[in-house]
């Protein structure tokens, strides 16, 4: 609009949703405007100009699938860090000195989501640094994601497809029998070297789990959180609930000892792909059902490891009831079918709360 009335009427135009038209009229009144100016004053407030939208990158549905994979991933290690660092005690034979963050290449993912990878997180040949374990060494010496590896003392990393199983081999023989790893990233152009803390901790693998079934699983080496569960779990709370449980199991080694290992490897492998095969993990998958024996000692140890990780396990009961009785054992591809001990579960929790809470009073350790 032009004219004299063209100012007041931009300064005034944030008032007119809550002022209304008299208001706006009212607050904008000096300088009068004209009967010319007045037409085109009544035009523009009953016509308003349309609100030019800057145009957005449209997301391919392979970025939009990936982003949330990767948002739910970094959901489960946030909250499984503390678990981890604070509970070497309890993981017995399974704690390790770890370097305390995971690295991945574009070859991470599936060739159908290579794209993707490229364009979301930036990955390519090289291994990056796509999460820090929150409390461990690297945390603390400022590693950081986006880093690009390129030697461990002074030993270059490979690239390319292979290049996360052939790291793997470099760093084993690392970080035994020693404190600190000479790291070296590139960072925004710039080489940074970095002497990394190794970080002692359980050495479990937390997966997502890419199915609407609300479950979790434990092969003795990783545990698998199912996406399903995760919506379940709403808050960070019930969700440490679940990983300390899975946790424990692995740690009291109850997938050996049912000899249930080698059938949730492969449930977990199939689980962790982009776009698994949802008919393996029909009825229970030929997994057997913990005994309530074993699920009671995964109750009580998972308890002290949510406890000594700061999780607050007040709510502990109530969350696996309300799970059992929403998914209860006749859903076969939950969790309770799995572990059908409900009660006698419930009785364990209770028992080993009443003992964290009185550990805590005195002051002592938290340990069963």
């Amino acid at each position: 609009m032009q004219g004299v009335v063209e100012p007041n009427l931009q300064r005034c135009r944030s008032a007119l949703i809550a002022l209304g038209v008299t208001g706006l009229l009212a607050a904008c009144a000096t300088p009068a405007p004209s009967s010319q100016q007045q037409k085109e004053l009544a035009g523009a407030i009953s016509s308003p100009a349309p609100v030019q939208v800057p145009d957005l990158p449209v997301e391919s549905p392979e970025e939009i699938a990936l982003r949330q994979l990767v948002a739910l991933q970094d959901r489960l290690d946030r909250v499984a860090a503390p678990l981890l660092v604070n509970n070497p005690a309890l993981c017995k034979g399974n704690a390790r000195r770890l370097l305390g963050f995971t690295a991945k290449t574009k070859y991470s993912y599936s060739d159908e989501y290579l794209q993707a990878a490229q364009k979301l997180f930036k990955l390519d040949e090289r291994l990056q640094v796509t999460g820090v374990l929150p409390g461990s060494g690297a945390a603390r010496v400022g590693v950081a994601r986006g880093d690009s590896l390129i030697a461990v003392d002074d030993k270059a990393l490979p690239q390319g497809r292979n290049a996360e199983r052939q790291a793997a081999a470099i760093l084993a023989p690392l970080v035994n029998g020693r404190a600190n790893v000479k790291l070296t990233v590139q960072r925004k152009g710039n080489t940074v070297v970095l002497d990394v803390p190794l970080t002692t901790a359980c050495a479990f693998r937390v997966e997502l789990g890419n199915s609407d079934a609300v479950n979790a699983y434990s092969d003795g080496h990783r545990v698998l959180v199912t996406r399903g569960m995760m919506r379940y779990a709403t808050s960070d709370q019930d969700l440490s609930y679940v990983l300390a449980r899975e946790l424990a199991h692995n740690a009291l080694r109850h997938p050996v000892r049912l000899r249930n290992s080698a059938t949730i490897a492969g449930v977990i492998d199939n689980l962790i792909r982009i776009k698994p095969d949802l008919n393996m993990i029909t009825g229970t998958a030929g997994i057997k059902p913990y005994s309530q024996e074993m699920d009671a000692a995964a109750d009580t140890i998972g308890l002290y490891m949510a406890a000594r990780a700061g999780y607050a396990i007040e709510r502990s009961s109530v969350f696996w009831q309300g799970l059992a009785s929403q998914y209860p054992a006749s859903i076969t591809n939950g969790y309770t079918a799995l572990h059908p001990s409900t009660e006698f579960r419930i009785a364990a929790i209770d028992k080993a709360k009443m003992d964290i809470r009185a550990k805590q009073s005195a002051q002592k350790t938290l340990l069963p």
